[in-house]
Protein backbone atom coordinates (compact mmCIF):
# COMPACT_ATOMS: atom_id res chain seq x y z
CA UNK A 1 0.00 0.00 0.00
CA UNK A 2 2.95 2.40 0.54
CA UNK A 3 4.64 1.58 -2.46
CA UNK A 4 4.61 5.22 -4.04
CA UNK A 5 5.50 6.50 -0.71
CA UNK A 6 8.66 8.12 -0.07
CA UNK A 7 9.30 9.76 3.35
CA UNK A 8 12.07 12.66 1.86
CA UNK A 9 13.56 14.66 3.99
CA UNK A 10 10.70 14.86 6.53
CA UNK A 11 10.73 13.15 9.86
CA UNK A 12 8.12 10.30 9.29
CA UNK A 13 6.04 9.53 12.53
CA UNK A 14 5.40 5.92 10.85
CA UNK A 15 8.17 4.85 8.13
CA UNK A 16 11.67 4.72 8.07
CA UNK A 17 13.88 5.73 5.57
CA UNK A 18 13.91 2.38 4.12
CA UNK A 19 10.18 2.18 4.03
CA UNK A 20 10.06 -0.11 7.15
CA UNK A 21 7.05 0.62 10.30
CA UNK A 22 9.04 1.94 13.22
CA UNK A 23 9.11 -0.13 16.31
CA UNK A 24 6.13 1.11 17.81
CA UNK A 25 4.10 0.92 14.57
CA UNK A 26 4.98 -2.79 13.67
CA UNK A 27 2.01 -4.30 14.74
CA UNK A 28 -0.48 -1.55 13.09
CA UNK A 29 1.56 -1.90 9.83
CA UNK A 30 1.54 -5.59 10.02
CA UNK A 31 -2.61 -6.08 10.51
CA UNK A 32 -2.92 -2.82 7.75
CA UNK A 33 -1.37 -4.94 5.13
CA UNK A 34 -3.89 -7.72 5.67
CA UNK A 35 -6.63 -5.71 4.54
CA UNK A 36 -7.37 -5.44 0.84
CA UNK A 37 -7.90 -2.36 -0.71
CA UNK A 38 -11.82 -2.80 -1.48
CA UNK A 39 -11.88 -3.35 2.81
CA UNK A 40 -10.00 -0.14 3.27
CA UNK A 41 -12.05 1.94 0.66
CA UNK A 42 -15.27 0.54 2.30
CA UNK A 43 -13.84 0.96 5.95
CA UNK A 44 -13.32 4.59 5.41
CA UNK A 45 -16.45 5.27 3.74
CA UNK A 46 -18.04 3.81 6.58
CA UNK A 47 -15.47 6.45 8.91
CA UNK A 48 -16.53 9.64 7.46
CA UNK A 49 -20.15 8.82 7.07
CA UNK A 50 -20.08 8.00 11.21
CA UNK A 51 -18.87 11.68 11.59
CA UNK A 52 -21.69 12.78 9.33
CA UNK A 53 -24.22 11.10 10.95
CA UNK A 54 -23.85 11.81 14.32
CA UNK A 55 -23.18 16.01 12.94
CA UNK A 56 -19.31 16.16 14.08
CA UNK A 57 -18.73 19.47 11.92
CA UNK A 58 -16.68 22.94 12.25
CA UNK A 59 -17.04 26.10 10.11
CA UNK A 60 -14.85 26.97 7.72
CA UNK A 61 -15.28 31.05 6.84
CA UNK A 62 -15.25 32.87 3.49
CA UNK A 63 -15.78 29.37 1.51
CA UNK A 64 -18.50 29.00 -1.36
CA UNK A 65 -21.87 26.86 -1.03
CA UNK A 66 -22.07 26.87 2.67
CA UNK A 67 -19.57 27.10 5.77
CA UNK A 68 -20.54 23.72 7.50
CA UNK A 69 -18.49 21.42 7.30
CA UNK A 70 -17.87 17.23 8.28
CA UNK A 71 -14.54 17.23 10.13
CA UNK A 72 -12.65 15.19 8.13
CA UNK A 73 -11.10 12.08 9.56
CA UNK A 74 -7.87 10.39 8.80
CA UNK A 75 -7.85 6.29 10.11
CA UNK A 76 -3.79 5.66 10.16
CA UNK A 77 -3.73 6.79 13.71
CA UNK A 78 -0.17 8.85 15.24
CA UNK A 79 1.14 6.00 17.76
CA UNK A 80 3.16 7.47 20.49
CA UNK A 81 5.20 4.78 22.55
CA UNK A 82 4.95 5.21 26.75
CA UNK A 83 8.59 6.74 27.32
CA UNK A 84 8.23 9.84 24.83
CA UNK A 85 4.14 10.42 25.92
CA UNK A 86 5.94 10.68 29.70
CA UNK A 87 8.19 13.63 28.64
CA UNK A 88 5.53 15.26 27.00
CA UNK A 89 3.59 14.77 29.34
CA UNK A 90 6.01 16.31 31.92
CA UNK A 91 7.11 18.84 29.63
CA UNK A 92 2.93 20.33 28.93
CA UNK A 93 2.80 20.30 33.19
CA UNK A 94 5.62 22.30 33.86
CA UNK A 95 4.53 24.88 30.98
CA UNK A 96 0.75 25.25 32.13
CA UNK A 97 2.16 25.54 35.50
CA UNK A 98 4.70 28.49 34.49
CA UNK A 99 1.95 30.52 32.79
CA UNK A 100 -0.42 29.95 35.49
CA UNK A 101 2.27 31.60 37.75
CA UNK A 102 2.69 34.58 35.18
CA UNK A 103 -1.09 35.05 35.14
CA UNK A 104 -1.08 35.12 38.75
CA UNK A 105 1.75 37.57 38.73
CA UNK A 106 0.67 39.76 36.32
CA UNK A 107 -2.76 40.62 37.82
CA UNK A 108 -1.18 41.21 41.18
CA UNK A 109 2.36 41.66 42.09
CA UNK A 110 3.83 41.91 38.83
CA UNK A 111 6.93 40.62 40.07
CA UNK A 112 8.31 39.66 36.58
CA UNK A 113 7.84 42.89 34.97
CA UNK A 114 9.31 44.73 37.47
CA UNK A 115 12.48 42.10 37.87
CA UNK A 116 12.84 43.36 33.90
CA UNK A 117 12.31 39.66 33.05
CA UNK A 118 9.76 40.39 30.56
CA UNK A 119 9.43 43.76 28.86
CA UNK A 120 6.42 45.86 30.89
CA UNK A 121 4.55 47.04 27.17
CA UNK A 122 4.50 43.69 25.83
CA UNK A 123 1.57 42.88 28.89
CA UNK A 124 0.19 46.68 29.65
CA UNK A 125 -0.06 47.68 26.08
CA UNK A 126 -1.29 44.26 24.96
CA UNK A 127 -5.05 44.17 24.07
CA UNK A 128 -5.79 41.26 25.74
CA UNK A 129 -4.72 42.32 29.28
CA UNK A 130 -7.78 43.66 31.11
CA UNK A 131 -6.71 46.15 34.24
CA UNK A 132 -10.40 45.66 34.96
CA UNK A 133 -9.81 41.85 36.64
CA UNK A 134 -6.33 43.32 38.25
CA UNK A 135 -6.44 42.41 41.76
CA UNK A 136 -9.34 39.71 41.67
CA UNK A 137 -9.27 36.67 43.36
CA UNK A 138 -9.48 33.47 41.09
CA UNK A 139 -10.33 29.98 42.60
CA UNK A 140 -7.61 28.08 43.26
CA UNK A 141 -5.07 31.05 42.06
CA UNK A 142 -5.40 29.06 39.07
CA UNK A 143 -6.09 31.10 35.67
CA UNK A 144 -5.76 28.06 33.08
CA UNK A 145 -8.67 25.37 33.78
CA UNK A 146 -8.14 23.60 30.12
CA UNK A 147 -5.41 24.46 28.20
CA UNK A 148 -4.14 23.35 24.45
CA UNK A 149 -0.84 23.52 24.08
CA UNK A 150 0.16 22.89 20.23
CA UNK A 151 3.26 20.84 19.64
CA UNK A 152 5.19 19.91 16.76
CA UNK A 153 8.09 17.51 15.39
CA UNK A 154 11.30 18.94 13.89
CA UNK A 155 12.91 17.22 10.94
CA UNK A 156 15.19 15.20 13.84
CA UNK A 157 12.04 14.62 15.27
CA UNK A 158 12.18 16.24 18.31
CA UNK A 159 9.18 17.66 19.93
CA UNK A 160 8.85 21.78 19.77
CA UNK A 161 6.03 23.75 21.51
CA UNK A 162 4.41 25.72 18.39
CA UNK A 163 1.44 27.65 20.38
CA UNK A 164 -0.14 27.97 23.78
CA UNK A 165 -4.00 28.15 23.72
CA UNK A 166 -5.29 29.55 27.14
CA UNK A 167 -8.49 31.27 26.10
CA UNK A 168 -10.91 28.90 24.59
CA UNK A 169 -9.35 25.93 23.28
CA UNK A 170 -11.11 23.66 21.22
CA UNK A 171 -11.15 19.89 19.96
CA UNK A 172 -11.42 17.97 22.84
CA UNK A 173 -14.69 16.82 21.42
CA UNK A 174 -12.68 15.39 18.21
CA UNK A 175 -10.23 13.38 20.99
CA UNK A 176 -13.14 11.29 22.13
CA UNK A 177 -15.15 11.21 18.63
CA UNK A 178 -11.83 10.03 16.62
CA UNK A 179 -11.03 7.24 18.94
CA UNK A 180 -14.78 6.03 19.14
CA UNK A 181 -14.84 5.81 15.68
CA UNK A 182 -11.80 3.99 15.19
CA UNK A 183 -13.09 1.50 17.93
CA UNK A 184 -15.86 1.39 15.84
CA UNK A 185 -14.51 0.94 12.44
CA UNK A 186 -11.42 -0.62 12.70
CA UNK A 187 -11.49 -2.74 15.64
CA UNK A 188 -8.84 -4.95 14.26
CA UNK A 189 -6.43 -2.35 14.61
CA UNK A 190 -6.66 -2.47 18.35
CA UNK A 191 -6.42 -6.27 19.25
CA UNK A 192 -2.20 -6.54 19.77
CA UNK A 193 -1.94 -2.79 21.52
CA UNK A 194 -2.44 -2.03 25.11
CA UNK A 195 -3.60 2.00 24.84
CA UNK A 196 -4.10 4.83 27.52
CA UNK A 197 -7.72 4.66 27.77
CA UNK A 198 -9.63 7.91 27.23
CA UNK A 199 -12.71 6.16 29.32
CA UNK A 200 -12.49 8.35 32.53
CA UNK A 201 -11.01 11.48 31.02
CA UNK A 202 -14.51 13.50 31.52
CA UNK A 203 -14.59 12.78 34.87
CA UNK A 204 -10.96 14.37 35.00
CA UNK A 205 -12.32 17.76 33.38
CA UNK A 206 -15.70 17.73 35.25
CA UNK A 207 -13.92 17.42 38.88
CA UNK A 208 -11.52 19.93 37.77
CA UNK A 209 -14.18 22.19 36.64
CA UNK A 210 -15.90 21.66 39.64
CA UNK A 211 -13.16 22.44 42.16
CA UNK A 212 -13.10 26.34 41.47
CA UNK A 213 -15.57 27.03 43.78
CA UNK A 214 -16.01 30.88 43.39
CA UNK A 215 -15.16 32.35 47.66
CA UNK A 216 -18.42 33.48 48.49
CA UNK A 217 -20.47 29.94 47.51
CA UNK A 218 -22.38 28.81 50.45
CA UNK A 219 -20.42 26.03 52.25
CA UNK A 220 -21.48 22.52 52.08
CA UNK A 221 -23.49 22.98 48.65
CA UNK A 222 -22.96 21.25 45.51
CA UNK A 223 -21.23 23.75 42.65
CA UNK A 224 -23.80 24.62 39.73
CA UNK A 225 -21.56 25.27 36.92
CA UNK A 226 -22.82 25.77 32.92
CA UNK A 227 -21.56 25.98 29.85
CA UNK A 228 -21.50 29.13 28.35
CA UNK A 229 -21.58 29.20 24.09
CA UNK A 230 -22.57 32.01 21.53
CA UNK A 231 -24.67 29.45 19.80
CA UNK A 232 -25.30 27.30 17.06
CA UNK A 233 -23.25 29.46 14.61
CA UNK A 234 -20.60 28.99 16.40
CA UNK A 235 -17.80 27.31 14.78
CA UNK A 236 -16.88 25.29 17.73
CA UNK A 237 -20.94 24.37 18.56
CA UNK A 238 -20.36 20.70 18.37
CA UNK A 239 -17.56 20.93 21.36
CA UNK A 240 -19.57 22.89 23.73
CA UNK A 241 -22.52 20.51 23.49
CA UNK A 242 -20.39 17.25 23.02
CA UNK A 243 -18.77 19.01 26.57
CA UNK A 244 -21.96 20.10 28.48
CA UNK A 245 -23.39 16.71 27.69
CA UNK A 246 -20.61 14.57 28.90
CA UNK A 247 -19.86 16.77 32.08
CA UNK A 248 -23.39 16.52 32.88
CA UNK A 249 -23.71 20.42 33.05
CA UNK A 250 -26.37 23.01 31.54
CA UNK A 251 -25.48 24.19 27.73
CA UNK A 252 -26.62 28.15 28.26
CA UNK A 253 -26.39 31.09 25.93
CA UNK A 254 -25.89 35.01 27.57
CA UNK A 255 -29.65 35.27 27.88
CA UNK A 256 -30.06 32.14 29.80
CA UNK A 257 -28.83 33.99 32.75
CA UNK A 258 -28.97 37.57 34.93
CA UNK A 259 -27.19 39.06 37.49
CA UNK A 260 -29.16 40.23 40.51
CA UNK A 261 -27.23 41.90 43.46
CA UNK A 262 -23.66 40.77 42.13
CA UNK A 263 -25.42 36.89 41.76
CA UNK A 264 -25.44 35.19 38.42
CA UNK A 265 -28.52 33.03 37.94
CA UNK A 266 -29.81 30.54 35.26
CA UNK A 267 -33.46 30.89 34.37
CA UNK A 268 -35.35 27.62 34.56
CA UNK A 269 -39.00 26.64 34.44
CA UNK A 270 -38.98 26.49 37.68
CA UNK A 271 -37.60 30.41 38.67
CA UNK A 272 -34.16 31.32 38.97
CA UNK A 273 -31.52 29.38 39.81
CA UNK A 274 -27.74 30.11 41.00
CA UNK A 275 -24.87 29.56 38.96
CA UNK A 276 -21.32 29.40 40.19
CA UNK A 277 -19.10 28.26 37.47
CA UNK A 278 -19.26 29.45 34.35
CA UNK A 279 -17.56 27.35 31.61
CA UNK A 280 -17.20 30.01 29.20
CA UNK A 281 -16.74 29.23 25.30
CA UNK A 282 -17.08 32.90 24.25
CA UNK A 283 -14.34 35.59 24.20
CA UNK A 284 -13.42 38.02 26.97
CA UNK A 285 -14.76 40.93 25.13
CA UNK A 286 -18.07 39.25 25.02
CA UNK A 287 -18.87 38.64 27.95
CA UNK A 288 -20.26 41.47 30.13
CA UNK A 289 -21.14 44.71 27.99
CA UNK A 290 -21.28 46.47 30.70
CA UNK A 291 -17.41 45.57 31.65
CA UNK A 292 -16.20 45.32 27.81
CA UNK A 293 -17.93 45.72 24.60
CA UNK A 294 -21.80 47.36 24.20
CA UNK A 295 -22.87 46.19 21.65
CA UNK A 296 -22.09 42.27 22.22
CA UNK A 297 -25.79 40.06 22.67
CA UNK A 298 -23.74 37.28 23.58
CA UNK A 299 -22.78 38.18 26.92
CA UNK A 300 -24.55 38.94 30.18
CA UNK A 301 -24.81 42.28 31.95
CA UNK A 302 -23.08 42.40 35.55
CA UNK A 303 -21.13 39.26 35.19
CA UNK A 304 -17.79 40.93 35.84
CA UNK A 305 -18.92 42.47 38.94
CA UNK A 306 -19.74 39.17 39.99
CA UNK A 307 -17.21 37.66 39.05
CA UNK A 308 -14.95 40.58 41.15
CA UNK A 309 -17.48 39.85 44.52
CA UNK A 310 -16.06 36.35 44.29
CA UNK A 311 -19.93 35.20 43.65
CA UNK A 312 -18.89 33.07 40.45
CA UNK A 313 -15.60 31.72 38.61
CA UNK A 314 -15.48 31.93 35.29
CA UNK A 315 -13.37 29.40 33.39
CA UNK A 316 -10.81 29.84 31.51
CA UNK A 317 -10.33 33.06 34.01
CA UNK A 318 -10.78 36.36 32.62
CA UNK A 319 -7.58 38.40 30.77
CA UNK A 320 -5.73 34.99 29.85
CA UNK A 321 -5.18 36.16 26.33
CA UNK A 322 -2.12 38.05 27.37
CA UNK A 323 -0.11 35.22 27.92
CA UNK A 324 -0.87 33.01 24.65
CA UNK A 325 -0.75 35.83 21.94
CA UNK A 326 2.44 34.79 19.92
CA UNK A 327 4.64 37.38 21.39
CA UNK A 328 4.63 36.62 24.39
CA UNK A 329 5.27 32.82 23.27
CA UNK A 330 8.72 33.60 23.03
CA UNK A 331 9.32 34.75 27.15
CA UNK A 332 7.51 31.75 28.17
CA UNK A 333 10.89 29.76 28.55
CA UNK A 334 12.08 32.61 30.79
CA UNK A 335 9.09 32.20 32.89
CA UNK A 336 9.48 28.49 33.13
CA UNK A 337 13.14 29.48 34.55
CA UNK A 338 12.05 32.75 36.70
CA UNK A 339 8.93 31.19 38.58
CA UNK A 340 9.98 27.10 38.46
CA UNK A 341 14.35 27.47 38.39
CA UNK A 342 13.94 24.97 36.02
CA UNK A 343 14.81 24.41 32.20
CA UNK A 344 11.93 23.96 29.64
CA UNK A 345 11.71 19.91 29.23
CA UNK A 346 10.18 20.95 25.63
CA UNK A 347 11.68 23.72 23.62
CA UNK A 348 10.09 26.82 21.64
CA UNK A 349 10.35 26.57 17.74
CA UNK A 350 13.10 29.79 17.27
CA UNK A 351 10.88 33.04 17.00
CA UNK A 352 11.70 36.40 16.27
CA UNK A 353 10.39 39.52 17.58
CA UNK A 354 9.66 42.40 14.63
CA UNK A 355 9.72 44.64 17.32
CA UNK A 356 13.38 44.90 17.41
CA UNK A 357 14.54 46.96 14.55
CA UNK A 358 17.84 44.12 14.18
CA UNK A 359 15.43 41.84 14.16
CA UNK A 360 12.92 42.96 11.64
CA UNK A 361 15.69 43.82 9.42
CA UNK A 362 17.29 40.65 9.08
CA UNK A 363 13.66 39.37 8.65
CA UNK A 364 12.47 41.33 5.92
CA UNK A 365 15.44 40.11 4.19
CA UNK A 366 14.45 36.73 4.32
CA UNK A 367 10.68 36.58 4.36
CA UNK A 368 10.68 33.98 1.39
CA UNK A 369 12.32 31.25 4.00
CA UNK A 370 10.07 32.39 6.71
CA UNK A 371 6.62 31.86 7.91
CA UNK A 372 5.48 35.58 9.53
CA UNK A 373 2.57 35.14 11.94
CA UNK A 374 -0.03 37.94 13.37
CA UNK A 375 0.29 37.53 16.99
CA UNK A 376 -3.57 37.83 17.72
CA UNK A 377 -5.06 35.49 14.98
CA UNK A 378 -5.75 31.69 15.08
CA UNK A 379 -6.66 29.49 12.89
CA UNK A 380 -4.08 29.38 10.22
CA UNK A 381 -5.52 33.24 9.28
CA UNK A 382 -3.04 36.43 8.70
CA UNK A 383 -0.04 34.22 7.89
CA UNK A 384 2.60 33.90 5.52
CA UNK A 385 4.68 30.64 4.01
CA UNK A 386 7.48 32.15 2.88
CA UNK A 387 8.27 28.97 0.86
CA UNK A 388 4.49 28.67 -0.59
CA UNK A 389 4.26 32.41 -1.03
CA UNK A 390 3.98 34.79 -4.59
CA UNK A 391 6.52 37.82 -4.43
CA UNK A 392 2.76 39.22 -4.02
CA UNK A 393 2.26 37.75 -1.02
CA UNK A 394 5.66 38.80 0.43
CA UNK A 395 5.57 42.11 -0.52
CA UNK A 396 1.86 42.55 1.03
CA UNK A 397 3.34 41.31 4.67
CA UNK A 398 6.36 43.16 4.04
CA UNK A 399 4.25 46.48 4.08
CA UNK A 400 2.08 44.81 7.14
CA UNK A 401 5.52 44.05 8.84
CA UNK A 402 6.57 48.19 8.44
CA UNK A 403 3.09 49.71 9.09
CA UNK A 404 2.60 47.26 12.40
CA UNK A 405 5.99 45.21 13.49
CA UNK A 406 4.81 44.58 17.08
CA UNK A 407 1.37 42.70 15.54
CA UNK A 408 3.98 40.07 13.50
CA UNK A 409 6.26 37.29 14.80
CA UNK A 410 8.36 35.00 12.49
CA UNK A 411 9.77 31.53 12.81
CA UNK A 412 12.08 29.24 10.64
CA UNK A 413 9.54 26.97 8.26
CA UNK A 414 10.25 24.15 9.75
CA UNK A 415 10.17 21.10 7.87
CA UNK A 416 7.41 19.52 9.96
CA UNK A 417 7.01 15.99 10.90
CA UNK A 418 4.52 13.97 8.46
CA UNK A 419 2.42 10.73 8.74
CA UNK A 420 0.61 8.62 6.17
CA UNK A 421 -3.38 9.48 4.89
CA UNK A 422 -5.45 7.66 3.40
CA UNK A 423 -7.67 9.57 1.06
CA UNK A 424 -9.41 9.17 -2.02
CA UNK A 425 -7.91 5.39 -2.39
CA UNK A 426 -4.46 6.55 -1.64
CA UNK A 427 -1.60 6.89 1.25
CA UNK A 428 0.30 9.68 0.85
CA UNK A 429 2.28 11.72 3.33
CA UNK A 430 1.29 15.05 5.06
CA UNK A 431 1.98 17.01 7.54
CA UNK A 432 0.97 16.86 11.30
CA UNK A 433 0.89 18.39 14.55
CA UNK A 434 -0.68 17.54 18.09
CA UNK A 435 -2.71 19.48 20.53
CA UNK A 436 -2.31 18.30 24.08
CA UNK A 437 -5.42 19.11 26.85
CA UNK A 438 -4.12 20.16 30.10
CA UNK A 439 -6.85 20.09 32.98
CA UNK A 440 -5.93 22.30 35.83
CA UNK A 441 -7.63 21.65 38.84
CA UNK A 442 -6.63 21.17 42.87
CA UNK A 443 -4.48 18.82 40.54
CA UNK A 444 -2.78 18.69 36.93
CA UNK A 445 -3.70 16.06 34.59
CA UNK A 446 -2.59 15.69 31.04
CA UNK A 447 -5.27 14.28 28.48
CA UNK A 448 -3.34 11.17 26.84
CA UNK A 449 -2.91 12.06 23.27
CA UNK A 450 -4.78 14.71 22.34
CA UNK A 451 -5.91 15.95 19.18
CA UNK A 452 -3.42 15.06 16.26
CA UNK A 453 -4.41 17.36 13.15
CA UNK A 454 -3.43 16.64 9.64
CA UNK A 455 -2.81 18.96 6.66
CA UNK A 456 -4.85 17.14 4.41
CA UNK A 457 -3.95 19.01 1.40
CA UNK A 458 -0.91 17.69 -0.58
CA UNK A 459 2.04 19.89 0.44
CA UNK A 460 0.25 22.21 3.05
CA UNK A 461 1.26 22.79 6.68
CA UNK A 462 -1.58 24.22 7.69
CA UNK A 463 -3.28 21.98 9.79
CA UNK A 464 -6.54 24.28 11.20
CA UNK A 465 -9.64 22.44 10.16
CA UNK A 466 -10.91 25.81 9.37
CA UNK A 467 -7.70 25.47 6.47
CA UNK A 468 -8.88 22.33 4.98
CA UNK A 469 -6.97 20.10 7.97
CA UNK A 470 -8.41 16.89 9.03
CA UNK A 471 -7.67 14.72 12.69
CA UNK A 472 -6.64 11.57 13.56
CA UNK A 473 -6.68 9.18 16.42
CA UNK A 474 -3.84 9.64 18.99
CA UNK A 475 -2.35 6.41 20.61
CA UNK A 476 -0.40 6.35 23.89
CA UNK A 477 1.15 3.06 24.23
CA UNK A 478 0.97 1.75 28.08
CA UNK A 479 4.09 -0.52 27.64
CA UNK A 480 5.91 -3.13 25.28
CA UNK A 481 4.24 -4.01 22.34
CA UNK A 482 3.18 -7.61 21.67
CA UNK A 483 4.14 -9.18 19.04
CA UNK A 484 2.49 -11.53 15.94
Amino acid sequence: MFEPYKTGHYYDEMLQENGEPKEHYRQFHSVLQRLSEEEFKEKHETAQSSFLRQGITFTVYGEEGGTERTMPFDCVPIIIPADAWETIEKGMKQRVEALNLFLEDIYHDQHILNDGIIPRELVEQNPYYYKQVSGTQFPLKNHIFLAGIDLIRDEQGTYRVLEDNLRNPSGISYVFQNRFVMRQVYPEFFSRHSLCSLEDQITHLQSALLSHIPSNMKKHTEPRAVLLTAGMYNSAYYDHVFLAQQMNIALVEGRDLIVKDNVVYMKTIQGLKRVDIIYRRIDDDFLDPTAFREDSLLGVPGLIDAYKQGNVAILNAVGNGVADDKAMYTYVPDMIRYYLKEEPIIQNVETYILSDPKQREWVLEHLHELVVKNVGASGGYDMLIGPHASEEEIETFRSKILENPKQYIAQPTIKLSRAPVYQQGNFYPCHVDLRVFVMKGEETHVLPGGLSRVALKKGSLVVNSSQGGGGKDTWVLKGVMQHA
